[in-house]
């Protein structure tokens, strides 16, 4: 397809791509000294602030250490969870809540089994290659520039100071949509893996529904059913019933009242409270964003769009439909924008596209600073430019498609 603007995106795409290695290589590097730098200045496994290295991480291995020691409900209980924070690290550490399902409960037990820095190290090491194969296999071309991106892009640097699942999250998400059309059993359960961060089902099960991909939509629930029958035949109903209390704390402490920090929480409701709105106007507004971004996803998956922006508009619109997400879930960028690439560089580039996709890739870099030292809420903004990005790729096939039978064929 020849550009719309008369070549204009195209050369601007050119002008990016040559400056793609210097940019990412002088990130890496970046990112590499500052983690050198926190390494070397840590001590039994603290940084030089008192905090845990790899800080979230931290409640990931004290709740595969209660798991090991035969109480994984109290993972669940805030005093006894800090308690099993406060043994490995000190009184004074600072508490890092649980907030998972305990399905997730076996992979942190895993790697408890290792010292916790160890642990660390492996998590990372065995999830960010899986992120990284994604993207290649996602743009399917000039695999030397999507690994130096994947790299540089910055959420990669917030995943790896928070010891955090983003690189999971990014690769289950990317390689379920991949396999969507070709292997929908296997893309099935990929995508019902994702149980784990329920925050990120809201949107999913409706476009497999609407789109009538009942195979996938049956895998992924099968795979969420029999994880979850697992985790409670080896850890005990009790631990789902504290799973289900623990969710009221997250949702007042952590979620309404901010405990978490504003600044740190990139969603529409976030931005509404820190701005001064009450609970139920944030809610409000959040629905309203919501209901917005569920309407147009489904309109988009119901039409002829190339698949690459049904993906990117999944991926951002998962992102905009929680009212909890942080900054390290920021990840899902990484496979949207490799989406869209894929699309671009077989179609053509469309106006401001290449300028707007650099702008969304850098704003993790700045996303919690600038929020915390002016209230602009930069990973919203980001979020609702690539979902923008999205649907100005799919415009152009807007025609809906007759029937879900026809979509469940493509």
């Amino acid at each position: 397809m020849t550009p719309s603007n008369g070549g204009t995106a195209e050369r601007m795409a050119a002008a990016i791509t040559a400056r793609i290695a210097p940019v990412s290589l002088a990130l890496i590097a970046a990112y590499a000294i500052a983690l050198a730098f926190m390494a070397a200045t840590s001590s039994g496994g603290l940084d030089s602030a008192g905090r845990p290295l790899g800080t979230d991480f931290s409640n990931v291995w004290s709740a595969g250490r209660l798991v090991l020691e035969g109480a994984p409900q109290a993972a669940y209980d805030v005093v006894r969870h800090h308690a099993e924070q406060q043994r490995e690290f000190g009184e004074a550490v600072p508490f890092y809540g649980w907030h998972y399902p305990p399905m997730f409960l076996g992979l942190a037990a895993l790697l408890a089994t290792l010292p916790y820095v160890g642990a660390l190290c492996v998590w990372q090491a065995a999830t960010l290659p899986l992120y990284l194969w994604s993207l290649v296999r996602i743009v399917g071309a000039h695999q030397r520039e999507t690994l130096l991106l994947g790299l540089a892009f910055p959420a990669v640097f917030v995943n790896l100071t928070h010891g955090h699942n983003g690189f999971l999250t990014a690769a289950l998400f990317g390689f379920g949509l991949l396999l969507l059309d070709r292997r929908p059993l296997l893309a099935g359960v990929l995508l019902g893996l994702l149980a784990y961060k329920p925050q990120f089902g809201l949107l999913l099960p409706l476009v497999l529904i609407a789109t009538g991909r009942w195979r996938t939509a049956g895998a992924a629930a099968l795979t969420v059913v029999s994880i979850a029958a697992a985790s409670c035949a080896a850890f005990g109903a009790e631990t789902w019933e504290a799973f289900r209390a623990s969710a009221a704390f997250t949702r007042a402490v952590v979620l309404e009242q901010g405990d978490t920090g504003w600044h740190k929480i990139m969603s529409a409701f976030s931005a509404a409270r820190a701005l001064g709105a009450g609970v139920a106007t944030a809610y409000a507004i959040h629905a309203a964003v919501a209901l917005m971004t569920l309407v147009a996803t489904l309109r988009v998956w119901r039409s002829e769009a190339a698949f690459g922006a049904k993906a990117a508009t999944l991926l951002s619109g998962s992102l905009l439909m929680t009212p909890y997400l942080l900054d390290y879930d920021l990840m899902l960028f990484a496979p949207a924008v490799a989406f869209l690439a894929h699309d671009a560089l077989r179609d053509g580039w469309r106006r401001h596209e290449p300028v707007a996709l650099t702008a969304i890739f850098l704003a993790p870099l700045v996303a919690r600073p600038l929020a915390e030292a002016t209230m602009i809420p930069l990973g919203l903004i980001a979020t609702l430019a690539l979902f923008a990005c999205a649907l100005a790729r799919a415009r152009p096939h807007a025609a809906p498609v007759r029937t879900l039978a026809h979509a469940a064929h493509r």
